[in-house]
């Protein structure tokens, strides 16, 4: 699935490296772990966007070549209703796909 296809989009992105961080902000926000050309790996929220990219890049599994590319691109769209937005996000891939993003290992239920 590419990211183009998830409601609301995610407004920004930024290379899945290092230096980057800079330009994450430090907010919460929901964000999605893409290949290149877009296809989705993984799908999160945080409420620290930039300390939540630190995070991953030092997981060797989330920067590690996967079946469909490596993680290349951090996209994100900054938002107070993180648990909504992910959870759609979530629910679009399973529609799509069948299954989860390929990184993310399980679909958490909420009760808010």
């Amino acid at each position: 699935m590419n990211v183009a296809e998830l409601v609301p989009q995610p407004t920004n992105k930024v290379g899945f490296m290092r230096s980057r961080e800079r330009f994450v902000p430090a907010t919460s926000g929901c964000y999605v772990l893409t290949t290149v050309d877009g296809f989705v790996l993984y799908v999160g929220l945080a409420e620290n966007l930039r300390r939540r990219l630190g995070q991953h890049l030092d997981n060797p599994e989330k920067t590690a070549l996967t079946k469909q590319g490596r993680a290349v691109l951090f996209h994100w769209l900054e938002s107070i209703d993180t648990r909504k937005i992910e959870r759609t996000w979530l629910n679009i891939h399973i529609q799509r796909e069948g299954v989860l993003p390929e990184l993310n290992r399980v679909y958490s239920p909420t009760f808010t």
